[in-house]
């Protein structure tokens, strides 16, 4: 039976809303990796500030954009329903958060009940919140990395989908250890999402905490 684009037998696109509030570095390196190849597309991004270049970089890629600033809304949650009522207007499968720095709130998170990822830059659930690499560098650690996982109402607390170690060398300025952390956050965040795209990632039925990877599935 032809689709909706009158083309019989042509598979699903896997529909991805990204949501920034700066560069959008991670954004490029999801429309370079992901959007338009293995059914996978970029449908929509959005931003608290219509200043973000991660705006300009979705409309180079021809993608629908819009902004969701604070100030234009009474409230959070009325910014949140009308983010939300963009996002169910594009057939989202899945909200990205690409370094998106307003909380949202929990009915949003509601909606898109295990719809919603996060990249952190830290081995979660050490150096939660904000400036996580501040947060490694001020404690010694030996190590940090990115974890990619789904979003709750905690804290970065929502289940792991993947994590990738960076070691922490000795004398390693802030700056250097940032541009290794972006590096390793724009392969690891495409790869979990594709994952999820693909079907690969389900959270378990008896620990909604723990996400199940099923490779090939």
């Amino acid at each position: 039976m032809p689709d909706a684009n009158g083309k019989a037998g042509a598979p699903p696109v896997f529909r991805l809303v990204v949501l920034a509030s700066g560069t959008g570095s991670n954004l490029q390196a999801i429309l370079d990796r992901l959007h338009g190849r293995d059914g996978i597309e970029v449908a929509g991004v959005g931003s608290d500030r219509p200043d973000a270049k991660a705006l300009d970089r979705a409309l180079e890629a021809g993608v629908e954009t819009a902004t969701f600033p604070r100030d234009d809304f009474p409230d959070r949650e009325t910014r949140d329903l009308a983010m939300a009522d963009w996002i169910d207007s594009l057939d989202t499968d899945l909200v990205v958060l690409a370094g998106f720095m307003a909380l949202l709130t929990p009915p949003f998170i509601s909606r898109f009940r295990n719809r919603i990822v996060n990249v952190h830059p830290s081995l979660l659930p050490l150096f939660p919140g904000l400036d996580a690499i501040g947060q490694a560098l001020e404690a010694g650690a030996a190590e940090t990395g990115v974890t990619v996982h789904f979003v709750d109402e905690g804290t970065d607390t929502g289940p792991v989908i993947a994590q990738q170690a960076i070691p922490i060398r000795s004398g390693v300025e802030r700056e250097e250890l940032e541009a290794e952390i972006h590096a390793v956050e724009h392969q690891l965040f495409p790869e979990a999402i594709g994952m999820v795209a693909r079907g690969e990632v389900r959270i378990a039925e008896d620990d909604p905490g723990r996400v199940i990877i099923e490779r090939g599935g």
